[in-house]
C-alpha cells in the first residue's frame, strides 16, 4: 500500500489499516499490490465509488459512519449485479480534520463493516490532503460465469419493483442538516439510513437468477429507471403513487399539502440504495417468497413496455418530472 512520506500516514498503515487485510491476498499492506487468484466458473465484479465531503457527506459526519457509507455504496453496486462480496481497494484522501482519533474511528466503522459483510481490505493508497477529506473504494466481488444482472435485460411485459422504502435518502441529509420538523426519533432514524444506507447484498444473490435488469437507486428512482431504460431499450411506466414511503417518511410526507409533489422529491431525491428491477409476470411468486424470506418489503411500482424513457403517472394522470434525479455535472 504506497503511501505519501508525511509525518503519520506509515503509522496509519502499520497501526489501524493493516489489521484489516486479507491474511492471504493483501501481502500486510506491505507491498504495491494485492495478488489474487482466479476462481474456476466465477466471473469477477469490480465496482468503485468515492465521497467527498461537502457532496456526499457533511462536515459534521462522525467518520466511523463516513466508512461505513463508503463500503455500502459500493456493496450495492454489487447486490444489484447479483455478486457475493469478496474484498476491496481504499484510498483516503485525509483532511486536517482527520487526526488520529478521526482515522481511528474511520477503521473502526470499516472493520464493523468488514465483520458484517464478510469481506476485506486488499490494499489501495493514504495521503494527506488540503481539503475536502474524501475516500474512495473500489469493490471486488464473485458471481457465477455469466450471471451477472445487468441493466440492459428489461423487456416489454415485464413487472417493475423496488426493495424497501423509497426517499430515506433525501429525507435523512435534511434530518442530518437539521431541517425536518418532526419526532426526534423519527429524525434520528432518517439521519441513519442517510449516513448508513442498507445494501441488499443478501437479496439480491437470492433472485439473481429470476430478475430481467436490476440497478441500486442511488441517483433517484425516476433517474435510475431511466438508465435502465436506456440500457434495455424499453419504456418503464412508473406509477407514482406506489411509490413505497416508509413510517417516517410518512410523517413528512402526511404534513405536505400536495402529496404528489412531495412524492415527485421522493423520487427523484436519490441516496437510497434498494434495488429496483423488473421480472417476468410468471417469476414475480418466487421473487416475493425470497423477499420475505428475507423479511424484505418489496413493491410493485410499474410495468416494462414498448418504447422508451420513463412514464410518470400519478393517480391516472400523466406527470412532468423536470428533474429524474442527481446528475454528476
Amino acid at each position: 500500500m504506497a503511501a505519501v512520506d508525511v509525518a503519520g500516514e506509515f503509522e496509519t498503515i502499520r497501526t489501524l489499516l493493516a489489521p484489516l487485510a486479507h491474511p492471504d491476498y493483501a501481502r500486510g499492506l506491505m507491498d504495491d499490490v494485492a495478488v489474487l487468484p482466479s476462481r474456476p466458473g466465477f466471473d469477477l465484479v469490480l465496482t468503485k465509488d468515492a465521497l467527498v465531503e461537502g457532496v456526499h457527506f457533511l462536515a459534521e459526519d462522525p467518520l466511523d459512519t463516513v466508512a461505513q457509507k463508503l463500503l455500502r455504496v459500493n456493496l450495492s453496486d454489487l447486490a444489484a449485479k447479483g455478486a457475493e462480496p469478496f474484498g476491496y481497494l481504499l484510498a483516503c484522501h485525509w483532511s486536517p480534520r482527520c487526526g488520529w482519533p478521526e482515522r481511528e474511528a474511520f477503521v473502526a466503522g470499516l472493520a464493523a463493516d468488514q465483520a458484517m459483510f464478510g469481506i476485506a481490505l486488499l490494499g489501495g493508497d493514504t495521503v494527506a490532503t488540503p481539503g475536502p477529506a474524501s475516500f474512495s473504494a473500489t469493490m471486488l466481488g464473485w458471481v457465477p460465469k455469466g450471471e451477472a444482472v445487468s441493466r440492459a435485460g428489461a423487456r416489454p411485459g415485464h413487472a417493475v419493483y423496488v426493495t424497501g422504502t423509497i426517499g430515506d435518502g433525501w429525507l435523512g441529509l435534511e434530518a442530518a442538516r437539521g431541517r425536518l420538523t418532526l419526532e426526534p426519533e423519527r429524525v434520528a432514524t432518517l439521519a441513519e439510513h442517510y449516513r448508513r444506507p442498507v445494501p441488499r447484498v443478501a437479496f439480491g444473490q437470492a433472485v439473481r437468477g429470476l430478475v430481467g435488469a436490476a440497478l441500486d437507486v442511488s441517483d433517484g428512482l425516476i433517474a435510475d429507471l431511466g438508465h435502465m431504460a436506456e440500457a434495455s431499450g424499453v419504456k418503464i411506466e412508473l406509477d407514482l403513487a406506489a411509490t413505497p414511503v416508509s413510517v417516517a417518511g410518512h410523517g413528512w410526507l402526511d404534513a405536505r399539502i400536495d402529496a404528489q409533489t412531495a412524492l415527485e422529491t421522493l423520487a427523484t431525491g436519490g441516496d437510497d440504495y434498494e434495488i429496483v428491477l423488473s421480472v417476468l409476470p410468471q417469476d414475480e411468486a418466487r421473487l416475493k417468497k425470497a423477499a420475505d424470506r428475507l423479511h424484505l418489503r418489496l413493491t410493485r411500482i410499474g410495468e416494462v413496455t414498448a418504447g422508451e424513457g420513463v412514464a410518470v403517472r400519478y393517480r391516472g394522470q400523466a406527470v412532468t418530472i423536470a428533474r429524474p434525479g442527481w446528475t454528476h455535472d
